[in-house]
């Protein structure tokens, strides 16, 4: 992962080793700016509990929010809303933040730190694998390494592959955080899709700790199928995965690091996927314009149903998609557009404004004049 610097210096410390980690952001970097719509943008939102889960781990540690927030573009008041949402390139920054503030790139979860620079030692060491069933042991034989309090193990048989996440010495007592166990699925999920080019289906998931409030976000992360107050806590994924060829190399490892880890802390997105491509089909034209699924299948030469059964391979549908597409071209204009909301309500293929701001306060829990102000800092009832 990047990590970006809290202290800012002049001129850097004579004689240091080389720093493993990817690339840095330059000393005293003002707050970034909101981000525009395009490229980030396509790799979705995320909720705001998420954004304060982060912020508790510092702040345990006695790092105050307002410099997190400002290094990762993130308005405070933007997360006042029930159901607010910041970018994945906001959040990435915010995790990388966190990560160099406390010098862990877990973020003060387990009693021996992750420093920084460990993830990109991680993917180092994966990046020689084989396959997929090597790159797996050789990621959880290097948590092992780094992390005391969670490790990880493999189980493969023919019905599935299996990531355990024990929490070591203390499996009869009270269970860790969902963040916890989230944090480390994101970076070995993450790593792993990569590696193998292709997101990977995710069967099921069981974990130790009660439901959280957000467990839908979490759904997003992991898969539907997943279960709470289990005695054990893993993650299933399909099977073929571990005859998968590593596909990457040292040159496409450097975009990897530079762009971590928000080109996955929502969910690895192959860029080959056919979600992916469809995707990247509705963002050139308007969603007034947007066709329907049989009329994309049509377009991309295949049936309606092997579309839908392929999607469904990818863990999404055709609706989602554009449905998820929609909320953050809407997010986005709001920020950073000087449109109105009509004109937004319009450009999205709403009837009706009235229809925009219902669908609006579904997937933020405010209204978008509301959630406009939060980024400007403009009253919108002034």
């Amino acid at each position: 992962m990047r990590h970006l610097v809290t202290t800012p210096t002049t001129t850097p410390t004579p004689k240091r080793p080389r720093d493993p980690r990817p690339l840095r952001a330059p000393a005293a970097a003002p707050p970034a700016p909101r981000t525009p719509r395009g490229r980030d943008n396509e790799r979705g939102t995320i909720a705001g509990d998420l954004v304060e889960e982060a912020l508790r781990c510092a702040e345990r540690r006695g790092v105050e929010r307002t410099g997190l927030l400002a290094l990762a573009g993130i308005q405070p008041a933007a997360l006042a809303a029930p159901l607010a949402r910041v970018s994945a390139a906001q959040y990435g920054r915010l995790w990388s933040a966190v990560a160099d503030a406390l010098d862990d790139e877990f973020f003060g979860q387990d009693n021996h730190p992750m420093r920084r620079g460990s993830f990109a030692l991680l993917c180092h060491a994966a990046l020689g694998s084989r396959d997929g069933a090597q790159a797996l042991n050789r990621i959880a034989g290097f948590l092992r390494l780094v992390l005391d309090d969670l490790q990880c193990k493999i189980d493969i048989d023919p019905t599935r592959v299996r990531i355990r996440l024990a929490d070591t010495g203390t499996e009869t007592r009270s269970p860790r955080p969902m963040f916890v166990y989230a944090t480390a699925f994101i970076m070995i999920y993450g790593l792993l899709c990569w590696l193998v080019g292709r997101r990977i289906p995710v069967l099921a998931a069981h974990l130790r700790c009660p439901e959280p409030a957000m467990s839908d976000e979490y759904r997003l992360m992991f898969c539907d199928a997943m279960f709470f107050d289990q005695p054990a806590s893993y993650v299933d994924l399909a099977p073929d995965c571990v005859a998968l060829p590593v596909v990457q190399t040292a040159a496409t490892l450097k975009v990897f690091l530079r762009e971590a880890p928000a080109n996955f802390i929502v969910k690895y997105r192959n860029p080959d996927s056919l979600a992916a491509r469809i995707r990247r089909k509705l963002r050139q034209s308007p969603p007034v314009d947007w066709p329907d699924s049989e009329a994309v299948a049509t377009a991309l030469n295949m049936a309606e149903a092997t579309l839908r059964r392929r999607l469904k391979q990818e863990g999404a549908t055709y609706q989602s998609i554009r449905d998820a597409l929609r909320r953050d071209l809407a997010i986005a204009r709001l920020a950073d557009t000087t449109q109105t909301i009509a004109e937004i309500a319009h450009a999205l293929g709403f009837a009706e404004p009235s229809a925009f701001h219902r669908a609006f306060r579904k997937w933020t829990g405010v209204r978008p004049a509301a959630y406009r102000g939060m980024h400007t800092g403009v009253d919108p009832d002034a």
